[in-house]
Formats: structure tokens, C-alpha cells, sequence
């Protein structure tokens, strides 16, 4: 008896330690409503004068230099507040380095109003995290690089004003107090790669096509032409280089074509590296550059085949004094993800290679030739998409009927 009278103490014991916990954990959630209650109380989000900028002169110094107009005519309560918008508070701009991989998205950019695409999942993460402090445009966004639907990216950029704790915060501040920094327009140089195996292409031949590349050239006939936006189609490569990659299949060598320049155009590298490769099956010769570069000779883009966006990557964007932070923690955790993501895709890769292994190659038929050969047209004999001229002229004319 004496023993149960004993365990039944020590229970209630703990119950009442439990409940004595729960009582101090009410309390410190009711002062933290009321502490929030408090802050919406005074929340100036659709407010028509903007108390922040006066409260703080690291806000109203980027405010000045970003040239942000007041809002007139906005009602005063907080009713059409965005959510995850916190547009009173201190903020700051940066530039984020960013890494994805496009297979599951599509593309950068997210305007085309089709879900996923990468810039639509950074804006979601960043409203999450209450870090936005207003539109796209009132917090002067801008991105590096657009990149289609399903190129990945190692390096690519964005720079915008977020929420900040100046005192606190870890990460450098870009100084942008002429109001002229643009993650787009103050990039020096981008550099992308290709990867592509081998097999029987000539990459002799292909380097030496990639040659005529480097230097300031008009690369329309190597884009999609865009002359509702774009007029301007000289680009500089500074780099072309086509590289073993050290990696091999028991088939195939890995190989690599890398590519800078300031900027490029839309499709560019994609256009460049599918000329590329028809010179290495021995389709074309590499002069094709040369005549496909000579706008006076070839006004218009002779129809092919773009290069498959998959094996494409923006693999960096080159600032000038612009430093890039990461805690160790962070980095750490991130190559202990791609270390993971490695393992299982060569896990995949070998439950194939098992597979292969476990078929019979059947015996060649000696009356039939080795490689069938392809219906190639040349590319200075195909049809044309329009010129420049046509499409801006087109372009116009449409204009013009819907004033």
C-alpha cells in the first residue's frame, strides 16, 4: 500500500508540473498577442503618409535614391493589405545568388502565368518569410538572366529591397546609393555551359566553328527574334571553349562547351551550340558561322532545330565589388543535399546500366548499313523566317490597326 500511496504522488507530482508549465506557456502567448495587436494597431500599410521613411534614415535614403513616387489616394485602413508584404519596415537592397534545376520548371521567368516556374516559387518563399516590402516593381527588382524552361542554373542573380534588421543583419549591403544597381544591367559577363556526349561528332571541326564566334558579332540568325522589344542584336563572346568533362559511360565521354559573353540573346547559346553540332556530324562545314554571321549575305534565319535545353546552364554572373555571403551552416547543408541528390541519380544511373547489361545487342545485318544516312538540307537552302525588317514593319502595321 505504502508503495502505491508513493507512485500515485510522484504522478501527481509530475501532473502538476506539467499543468504549472502550460500555465506559464498561456502567459507567454498572450503577451505576445498583445504585443502583435499592438504593432497592427499602428500598421501603416495602406495609410496615405509614409512614417517609416521619417523613422528611419537608412529606409529614406533608399527610398530617395530608388526614386519611389508616394502613394496618393489610398485608403486608411489595412483592409487591402498584401500578405507577406511588411512595406513600414526597415529594408535594404542585396543581390541572392541562386541555384536550381529546371527539369520541373518552367523557365525563369514567371509572366507566362504557368505554375511552376522559378521566379514564382522565390517570391512565394520570400512572402513566407514577411521579407517583401512591396510590388516587384516599388522594390526594384531585377534578374540576371531569364532562362527557359527547363535550364538549370549554378549562379544565377537577383537583386531587390527586403525587409531588414539593419543592427542585426549578417549579410552585406549593397551600397546603391546612386540608385543604379540592377542585377540585369550592371552584370558584367554571364557564362554558361552545355553538356553533351561525345559519340562520333568531330570536335576538331567544332572548335574550330566555335572561334568564329568570339568577338562582337550580330547574332540574329543564332536567336528567336524578338523585334516587338529587342532591335539591338550585336552581342560580344568574350570565350568559347569545348572541353572533355572527365566523366565517361561505358558507351560515351562527357563533354562540355563553355560560353561567355556580356549578354546573350533569347535562345542564343541553344542556336549556337545546334549549328555546332550539325558541323560535327559533318553536315555543315564550320564557314556556316561565317555566312550565318554576315547579316548582308543572310538577312534571314535559315529554319532549324534548336539544341535541347536540358544539358544548358547558366553557371555564373560576374559583378563588380559585389560579395557574396554564405553561412557555414547553410553551405554545409547544401553539399550535403547535392551529395545525396549525386548518389541517388548514380543509383539510378546503374540500375540502368544493369539493365543493358541483361540484353542481348542484336547481330548486325551485313546487307544493311552501319549508320543510315540522314536527309540533311543545307542550311543555306531551307526556308527562312522573316528579317528583322519584315517583322518590325509587321509589327508596326499591327500597332497601328488597334489605335
Amino acid at each position: 500500500m505504502a508503495a502505491a500511496a508513493a507512485g500515485g504522488d510522484g504522478e501527481a507530482a509530475v501532473m502538476r508540473a506539467e499543468v504549472a508549465a502550460l500555465r506559464l506557456r498561456v502567459q507567454e502567448l498572450e503577451r505576445e498577442n498583445q504585443r502583435l495587436g499592438k504593432i497592427a494597431s499602428r500598421c501603416t500599410c495602406g495609410s496615405s503618409k509614409d512614417d517609416s521613411a521619417a523613422s528611419s534614415p537608412v529606409v529614406s535614403e533608399s527610398l530617395s535614391s530608388s526614386k519611389q513616387e508616394p502613394q496618393k489616394n489610398v485608403k486608411s485602413h489595412c483592409r487591402g493589405c498584401q500578405v507577406g508584404v511588411v512595406s513600414h519596415c526597415p529594408k535594404r537592397l542585396i543581390a541572392l545568388k541562386i541555384m536550381y534545376f529546371g527539369q520541373r520548371f518552367y523557365g525563369f521567368a514567371s509572366e507566362a502565368h504557368t505554375e511552376p516556374t522559378v521566379e514564382s516559387e522565390i517570391f512565394k518563399a520570400l512572402e513566407r518569410a514577411k521579407l517583401l516590402v512591396g510590388s516587384r516593381k516599388e522594390s526594384c527588382y531585377s534578374r540576371c538572366g531569364r532562362t527557359d524552361k527547363g535550364v538549370s542554373a549554378t549562379g544565377q542573380v537577383i537583386s531587390l529591397f527586403l525587409r531588414s534588421n539593419i543592427k542585426d543583419a549578417k549579410l552585406d549591403v549593397l551600397d546603391n546609393k546612386s540608385g543604379d544597381f540592377l542585377a540585369r544591367f550592371s552584370c558584367l559577363g554571364r557564362e554558361y555551359k552545355y553538356l553533351f556526349w561525345k559519340g562520333d561528332l568531330n570536335i576538331s571541326e567544332m572548335q574550330k566553328a566555335a572561334l568564329k564566334f568570339i568577338g562582337e558579332h550580330d547574332y540574329r540568325n543564332f536567336c528567336k527574334m524578338d523585334a516587338a522589344n529587342v532591335s539591338n542584336y550585336r552581342r560580344h563572346i568574350t570565350d568559347f571553349n569545348i572541353s572533355a568533362y572527365d566523366q565517361r559511360s561505358n558507351y560515351d565521354e562527357l563533354w562540355a562547351i563553355t560560353i561567355k559573353g556580356s549578354a546573350f540573346l533569347w535562345h542564343q547559346v541553344r542556336c549556337m551550340v545546334a549549328v555546332l553540332f550539325l558541323i560535327g556530324q559533318g553536315l555543315e562545314s564550320p564557314c556556316i558561322v561565317d555566312s550565318l554571321l554576315d547579316i548582308t549575305k543572310t538577312p534571314r534565319k535559315p529554319q532549324y532545330k534548336m539544341a535541347s535545353e536540358i544539358p544548358l546552364i547558366l553557371r555564373s554572373c560576374l559583378f563588380d565589388e559585389v560579395n557574396f555571403m554564405c553561412s557555414s551552416e547553410a553551405s554545409q547543408a547544401l553539399i550535403e543535399h547535392l551529395k545525396d541528390e549525386y548518389h541517388q541519380y548514380m543509383l539510378q544511373a546503374a540500375i540502368f546500366c544493369e539493365a543493358l547489361s541483361c540484353l542481348c545487342s542484336p547481330e548486325p545485318d551485313p546487307f544493311e548499313p552501319r549508320h543510315k544516312k540522314r536527309n540533311h538540307i543545307p542550311l543555306m537552302s531551307r526556308q527562312t523566317e522573316p528579317s528583322y525588317e519584315e517583322r518590325i514593319a509587321k509589327v508596326k502595321t499591327k500597332s497601328a490597326g488597334s489605335v
